[in-house]
């Protein structure tokens, strides 16, 4: 490769270019005066970098072509600053731009300038700056440069989700985020540090060339999934995520779960594909954290009254499902089995992508709902369908393609996740993978019900307070994000081959496939037949509600109340709430959820006024890592006799320490 900056393909220098338009986008907002400008700028220089991006990200995927990308031939320490793009990279771009663009236009209206201008600039800055530094994690291609971008992505997403720092939840939650997201960075430098010790270079190692002895690997590969893992919110390394996303801006919320997330998968997949053979307990590793998380992750959320907390629980369920098609994937390619790792690594793919479109759709929706009715809280809304009638079927639209149910695209990667299953996995030597369709079933049950509950307390009913009663619908700047989003995932959805076509060059690129694993991959998932399908069901859909509105319209309007059996005047909260409508499914799963009620026993024909409390606790979090991280506290204590103030014995401990480097260095 070339010295210095010479950017030897296009795709890519469209891609470095967006990247540079999303890193300086806040600038402007910096030095304007005028409120507003500086963050219309900053809307407009991110609009354009995302449609730069998305679609040479996209030509790159459709193409199959690893573009030459560049390097900053520098005399630096850890060598030089390489960057490049290959199907891989490309395929986590494009979610990557497409969220980015949408998300900024979203926050005009979200987080406007002239109700926030002690916020907003700090705001629209991190912004950019969170979607250039994860893009620059995807394109490195050597351990420092990943590390740097690592970082400044990782302090992007702490001011912007502590934007609102006055608030104590707020602060917790930054802080919890800030602690957690260290331990994995602490991880990723004995990560490369060993890559280094390995190669000789902080440079990438050539895909599938590593070969150490199993002691490094598991070292190597443990610490990958630690410090990656960390960032994915896999369980049980999830502990920042629920508060995290809840109380961070929607649209950051949207950022975070549907991309940032993702960074931390592809750092694993990354880190894998250097070795020339996974070692045969990681898939299995894999596959078991994932199921753990889906199953625990959509048992939680079923127990949340929290809107945006219950979405941020079903990221860890998602996370858990795209582990379990990866785990799949590792176990193929480890056993020779290449049609089980095209199934899975496919269905893990698609699922990123769908991920991608259907979370942010979700957690744009709840802003827009928290925007006009003031809380976070379930149980305290009702009959916002009539109140907001354009972005109830926003919203529906995101819950069904979460639960995986069809036309919308959430159904397709879950699909080759179940083929895979049931054909490889019965017809191969591992007839245990046939369980992960069971399991995959179950989490989709407990998800239907957690989006009923979800959809129907918020939309349906009577409203449940005053704000709920005067909600509004959003603005255009908040509901054409949203739309687009849902768009997609329809388009998604009907056509399934669009997104086949698009993760099919990584998935052959990654796994070493040849082409005839591929074409026996695609021939056996209809997906013309699928395709059709889900056009009639569509087609069905739109005929039944054009008949039952017009059916309606040819009704007399009523001119008194429906008799209601002298059964006056119902109040709001006499309706089933969320809590309730989802209480069985929160005690079928109690080692995951704890589920605590206070109040007293009533008694007597007319009992007395009584206030009752319900409250969920995570079991994992309280009863396993809450305890584990008192120890260590307890443990590091003694150590804070080090701590006396005296700055000479300071400067005893540096030399010291530098002693002990240099003796062990040399």
């Amino acid at each position: 490769m070339a010295a210095g900056w010479q950017i030897t393909d296009y795709l890519f220098a469209g891609m470095v270019a967006s990247v540079v338009l999303f890193g300086i986008s806040g600038l402007p907002g910096l030095f304007i005066k005028k409120p507003g400008w500086g963050q219309l700028i900053a809307t407009g220089i991110c609009v354009i970098a995302a449609l730069l991006g998305t679609g040479t990200a996209v030509l790159t995927v459709v193409t199959g072509s690893s573009t030459a990308g560049y390097l900053l031939d520098w005399h630096l320490p850890f060598g030089p600053c390489e960057f490049s793009a290959d199907p891989l990279s490309a395929l986590f771009l494009i979610p990557l731009f497409l969220a980015s663009g949408c998300c900024a236009v979203y926050a005009v209206a979200y987080w406007p300038a002239g109700e926030h201008p002690g916020s907003e600039k700090k705001l629209t800055f991190f912004f950019g700056l969170l979607s250039a530094a994860m893009a620059l994690v995807v394109l490195a291609r050597n351990g420092v440069v990943l590390l740097i971008a690592w970082e400044i992505m990782a302090l992007s997403a702490f001011f912007l989700l502590t934007t609102d720092q006055r608030d104590p939840d707020v602060q917790r939650a930054g802080m919890v985020y800030l602690i957690a997201t260290h331990i994995g960075t602490m991880a990723l430098f004995i990560l490369f540090a060993m890559l280094r010790g390995t190669t000789a270079s902080f440079a990438f190692p050539v895909p599938h060339s590593l070969s150490p002895d199993p002691g490094l690997a598991t070292v190597i590969l443990v610490t990958a999934l630690i410090g990656f893992g960390a960032k994915a919110g896999i369980m049980p390394l999830h502990i920042w995520l629920p508060s995290a996303h809840a109380n961070a801006p929607s649209h950051v919320s949207a950022m975070m779960s549907g991309v940032m997330l993702k960074i931390g998968v592809y750092g694993i997949i990354r880190t894998v594909s250097f070795f020339s053979l996974p070692p045969a307990w990681l898939g299995w590793l894999i596959l078991c954290l994932g199921g753990i998380s889906a199953l625990s992750g959509i048992a939680l959320a079923s127990a949340q009254r929290d809107i945006k907390r219950l979405l941020a629980c079903s990221s860890i369920e998602n996370i858990g499902i795209i582990f379990i098609g990866l785990g799949m994937a590792l176990i193929g390619i480890q056993t020779n089995t290449p049609l089980l790792a095209a199934f899975g690594l496919t269905g893990c793919f698609i699922h990123i992508l769908n991920h991608a479109l259907f979370k942010p759709l979700l957690f744009l929706g709840a802003g827009a709902i928290i925007h006009t009715t003031g809380t976070r809280e379930i149980d305290r809304m009702g009959g916002l369908s009539r109140r907001l009638p354009r972005t109830a079927p926003l919203f529906l639209a995101g819950s069904l393609a979460i639960c995986g149910l069809p036309p919308l695209n959430g159904f397709i990667g879950e699909l080759f996740l179940y083929l895979g299953a049931f054909n490889d996995a019965i017809s191969s030597p591992l007839p245990a993978l046939a369980l992960v369709a069971p399991l995959l079933a179950l989490v989709g049950g407990i998800a239907v019900i957690t989006f009923i509950k979800l959809f129907g307390t918020i939309f349906l009913g009577s409203p449940r307070s005053p704000e709920a009663a005067h909600a509004h619908e959003p603005p255009l700047a908040m509901l054409a994000p949203m739309s687009l989003f849902a768009l997609f995932c329809l388009v998604a959805g009907v056509c399934g081959q669009l997104l086949l076509r698009l993760v099919t060059p990584a998935v052959a690129s990654y796994a070493q496939l040849p082409t005839a694993i591929i074409d026996q991959m695609e021939s056996s998932v209809p997906l013309a037949s699928f395709t059709l399908l889900n056009l009639s069901l569509l087609l069905l859909i739109l005929a039944i509600g054009v008949f039952y509105t017009r059916q309606t319209v040819k009704l007399p309007r009523a001119t008194a109340a429906t008799w209601g059996c002298g059964y006056l005047a119902p109040t709001a909260r006499m309706q089933y709430t969320g809590t309730s409508f989802a209480e069985m499914a929160s005690n079928l799963f109690a080692p995951f959820v704890t589920v605590s009620r206070s109040g007293p026993s009533l008694s007597g024909p007319l009992p007395a006024a009584a206030r009752f409390c319900y409250a969920t606790t995570e079991s994992i979090l309280d009863r396993v890592l809450i305890p584990v991280f008192q120890a260590i506290g307890l443990a590091f204590s003694y150590l804070r006799r080090m701590q006396h103030g005296q700055m000479h014995l300071y400067m005893l401990y540096i030399f010291a320490t530098l002693f002990v480097l240099m003796m062990w260095r040399h």
